[in-house]
């Protein structure tokens, strides 16, 4: 216990080494990263991934994975935007809309692939493309101007910062807790690491992936009204590669692609690498292939660095 208390640690220690290096790094060789515009930047672009990485956080720790987040965010916003501007809904209803379509989705996605037993891999692949198509028929194909209705959610601050940010810190926080702290997070866990030894132990492991596959839905809806607010309109092409972006906070934030181990604090320090990589990438003026190509390299490393991080853990176990 006390062993994996202190690699616990010692991951959380290493991702924030990583992510002040970056900051340094990008400070030093940048003339205006280091300043409050930049970070306020930051903090207001990233409360829609980081919501929708910490679905995902929970998706892998069951050992399954959702590629549909993107499009599901996108039908969520088209679905957002077309209560607002086509059918003059109020805006807590259209929001409540929204979340349910998220919702509707991740139920789904985990029933089709629990009761018929189809990788989640396979299931989600065919709603990436459903909810797609379902958002360009939404918007026929454009972009819905929403404007003012909207705009009142992003333009909310606190201390000057988005409180959007707030509201994903603090889900971060909730998810963590979850995970951590909680019997069902346990059982996630235990499903996980070895679902046949938990079925054996008589806890039915299905409701419980159900319920995962349906948080990572409203996760995605919830993603959707954050990102329409700051976009002011319902894109259909919203969160393409929004899934690839998700899974690889969770990696670089130690969650194991074989299920049964992850953190959601330590996705939320991915979602910020990732997110410091990019601003400073673009304030060095770095063309979209080197920017690609580099974060493929910190995903990579961060997987090998994973790895012998479990082979120590077993060693000490």
């Amino acid at each position: 216990m006390k062993s994996t208390i202190r690699l616990g640690l010692m991951q959380y220690l290493g991702l924030t080494l990583a992510l002040m290096l970056l900051v340094i790094f990008f400070s030093l060789f940048t003339q205006h990263f280091f300043s409050l515009t930049t970070f306020n930047t930051i903090a207001g672009q990233i409360p829609d991934i980081t919501i929708i990485a910490v679905g995902m956080t929970f998706v892998l720790i069951i050992g399954g994975i959702d590629l549909s987040v993107g499009s599901v965010m996108a039908l969520s916003g088209a679905v957002l935007g077309f209560c607002l501007v086509s059918w003059h809904w109020p805006l807590p209803l259209s929001i409540a809309a929204c979340i349910l379509t998220g919702l509707i989705c991740g139920l789904f996605n985990g029933s089709v692939s629990i009761v018929w037993k189809l990788p989640s891999f396979i299931m989600t692949l065919g709603m990436l493309q459903i909810a797609r198509g379902g958002a360009y028929l939404i918007t026929d194909s454009r972009t819905v101007y929403i404007g003012a209705p909207i705009e009142g959610i992003a333009d909310a601050r606190l201390a000057g910062i988005s409180v959007s940010f707030f509201l994903a810190v603090a889900l971060v926080v909730l998810g963590q807790i979850v995970l951590t702290r909680s019997v069902f997070g346990r059982y996630l866990i235990g499903i996980g690491a070895n679902e046949e030894a938990v079925r054996l132990s008589g806890i039915d492991p299905r409701p419980r992936k159900l319920v995962v596959f349906a948080l990572s839905g409203v996760m995605c809806g919830v993603a959707a009204v954050l990102q329409t607010a700051r976009l002011s309109s319902a894109n259909p092409n919203a969160g393409i590669g929004m899934e690839l972006s998700a899974i690889a906070a969770v990696v670089i934030g130690g969650t194991s692609l074989m299920g049964g181990r992850g953190s959601v604090i330590g996705t939320f320090f991915g979602v910020l690498i990732i997110a410091v990589l990019d601003a400073g990438l673009a304030q060095m003026n770095a063309p979209e292939p080197s920017k690609r190509l580099i974060t493929g390299c910190v995903i990579i490393i961060a997987a090998i660095i994973d790895h012998y991080r479990v082979r120590l853990s077993r060693g000490n176990a």
